[in-house]
């Protein structure tokens, strides 16, 4: 086996897709990545279908990509790494190892060691068995610092599901069972990967979504991307996905709801001030109850005259296709030379 290295994500020809596609970002692990790889080996050796395994280097600055390269050569690994020019973020790597995996079904997980690929299996079984589109694993016995992961997660957890209405344990949980042909549907920006059940709500029915409790372990090397900042990086997050689930396709109706409201408000505030001045007489220039009304009037043309523009967007949005949130430098694959 020698490495073969491509210069874009498109599907080799004449190489048979295989069942399932593993797929996890890497982003300075040069510690964990090569325990990985042997753990997931190990985990996929009973599993009766062919798989693959898509390693996608999220611009490490360290030996994270040299590690991994030594692993091309490997018997018995269908691998491929994906080399973005940067690093992107765990959402745009995410999308990345996502757009290349050729399987039926796609598994993500994280490359710190924390998420165990002997759940895998029992997950795909267990996808298949209960007819859904996306699996997402809980970890229920979390070994994460109480302070910095746990109780920010759990109130996450909390207001994603009360706002999005898909109730899980664990939405931050990277180890997900998904349908290639459902998730290629979801184009993740941002950092919208903790939303992903969100988003897959929005393209197949909640019932076809689940969750299985699965293994956690601690962090055994490096230091974790995440900390206290995240909670409120999560809340601004959510109020994007809030209003994308209910006016992605519309956004003209949410803009100009508002500006017909204010709108509404300020002709019953200016038609009092007119009923004053012309019936009563009074002296309405120095009331600070204009300057409401006006700016009010004024906040009226601007929200409806931005839904009229969001929409305009919306349609080019859905005309053309989006350009992906990556830039791939070098894809890295197994095989013959």
């Amino acid at each position: 086996m020698s490495a073969v290295i491509e210069t874009g994500l498109e599907t080799v020809p004449g190489i048979e897709a295989p069942e399932l596609s593993l797929v996890v970002p890497i982003f300075n692990e040069e510690e964990s990545v090569g325990p990985l790889i042997e753990r997931v080996m190990d985990a996929m050796a009973a599993y009766a279908g062919a798989w693959e395994l898509v390693l996608v280097d999220d611009g490490s600055a360290d030996r994270t990509l040299l590690t991994a390269r030594g692993y091309l050569s490997r018997p018995g690994l269908d691998l491929k790494i994906v080399e973005l020019q940067r690093n992107f973020g765990q959402t745009a790597a995410m999308q990345a190892g996502i757009d290349t995996a050729r399987g039926r079904l796609i598994a993500t997980l994280d490359g710190d060691l924390q998420n165990d690929p002997k759940d895998i299996p029992t997950m795909v079984q267990a996808l298949e068995e209960r007819e859904l589109d996306l699996l997402v694993g809980w970890r229920k016995n979390r070994k994460d610092g109480l302070v910095l992961r746990k109780i920010p997660s759990w109130c996450a957890n909390y207001l994603i599901g009360r706002i999005t209405g898909v109730k899980l344990h664990d939405y931050g949980c990277s180890l997900k069972i998904y349908r290639a042909s459902v998730i290629k549907q979801v184009k993740l920006m941002g950092e919208m990967h903790r939303f992903i059940p969100a988003w897959v709500a929005s393209v197949v029915p909640s019932s076809r979504i689940g969750e299985m409790e699965v293994t956690h372990h601690a962090r055994q090397h490096g230091t974790s991307k995440y900390g206290i900042s995240r909670t409120f990086r999560v809340i601004l997050d959510l109020l994007s996905v809030m209003f994308f689930m209910r006016y992605k396709a519309r956004p003209g109706h949410f803009f100009g709801s508002l500006g017909l409201g204010t709108g509404f408000l300020s002709a019953l505030i200016l038609a009092w001030l007119f009923i004053e001045k012309v019936i009563f007489g009074e002296d309405i220039g120095g009331r600070p109850l204009l300057i409401l009304g006006f700016m009010l009037f004024l906040s009226s043309v601007q929200l409806i005259t931005t839904g009229i523009l969001a929409e305009m967007i919306a349609r080019t949005y859905y005309r053309d296709d989006a350009q992906p949130n990556y830039i791939v430098r070098t894809v890295f694959r197994n095989g013959s030379a």
